[in-house]
């Protein structure tokens, strides 16, 4: 009898097994869906970026050699990556502080109904909207003859460039990334701010704790994850700009991929291989900012679930 049931059973489990391991076998065509994203990644990403590294490490010649490297620590060079971290830096901070507060008034703000969807829609362009367009609507809104610049001049008699301010500046070029950095930081942190579940405030407000407490001690540390991913995010995504800060300043502003634009296409600072190396420490830096970017976005949706 148990002989007799154990065959049975193991009848019932081949059977079982079966049309799942045939199911398994069988290919998918569900692959070619996604097939033109990887060749995409390979031929535009992977591809560049492994030619790139290589060109890092070779003279003219083609011979391996670590000169290129090693002419990073040139004072030019060094100072480059100085102002573009810090230009970085700066955009990313005032726009994620400044997103932040504009996620947190549409999401929690109460405002009537058709005021996010109109937000979100402009950040999705917003963020988006960069290179010489860009470049343009700052000078004819805040150049020398700028439409703000002059109003404020005529208006009020305020000249903006007597009191030291030069969109062709350090604070100019920061001022103008701050377009695309807002609408960015709006678009990526408004989930999170979904994800902040009601019963946690109404259990703060339950043992007595204040709108502050509730955010010092609950909000902000759930969201911190979120908050640095962004900031993070922000860091890499200007520091990886060009068209925006070649259409602005031209060569006034020495910036790394200002600089790297003028190794690869000058004239008289030709030196593709140099190059490659400075786009090789752009890599290394925007890579580990990514990096951790992805890394902090997983512990928050793990919160926010």
């Amino acid at each position: 009898m148990t002989s007799i049931t154990g065959s049975i059973g193991d009848g019932i489990r081949a059977g079982q097994a079966g049309p799942v391991a045939d199911r398994r076998a069988k290919p998918s065509f569900a692959w070619l869906g996604v097939a033109p994203f990887f060749l995409f990644a390979l031929l535009f990403l992977v591809g560049p970026t492994l030619y790139l590294v290589a060109g890092a490490f070779q003279d003219p010649a083609g011979n391996a050699t670590l000169a290129n490297l090693a002419a990073l620590a040139q004072p030019q060079i060094v100072a480059a990556y100085w102002i573009s971290i810090r230009i970085s830096l700066a955009s990313a901070a005032l726009g994620a502080v400044i997103g932040f507060f504009l996620a947190y008034a549409i999401v929690h703000g109460n405002l009537p109904s058709w005021i996010r969807p109109s937000i979100v829609t402009f950040s999705g362009v917003a963020s988006n909207f960069a290179g010489i367009p860009l470049a343009f609507a700052f000078i004819a809104t805040l150049g020398r003859l700028g439409l703000v610049t002059l109003f404020l001049n005529e208006t009020f008699g305020i000249n903006l460039y007597r009191l030291g301010f030069n969109l062709l500046s350090f604070w100019g070029l920061t001022i103008t990334y701050l377009y695309f950095q807002i609408p960015l930081m709006v678009l990526i942190i408004a989930p999170a701010l979904d994800g902040l579940k009601r019963e946690w405030r109404e259990a703060s407000s339950i043992l007595g704790a204040s709108n502050w407490q509730y955010w010092r001690m609950v909000a902000l540390p759930v969201l911190f994850p979120s908050l640095l991913g962004c900031f993070l995010l922000l860091f890499a995504n200007a520091f990886g700009a060009i068209a925006t800060a070649y259409a602005l300043t031209g060569s006034s502003l020495n910036i790394v991929p200002i600089l790297l634009y003028a190794q690869i296409r000058g004239d008289v600072l030709y030196n593709p291989n140099l190059g490659y190396a400075l786009a090789f420490g752009m890599i290394l830096i925007t890579g580990c900012s990514n990096i951790l970017y992805i890394w902090l976005r997983s512990r928050a949706e793990r919160w926010l679930r």
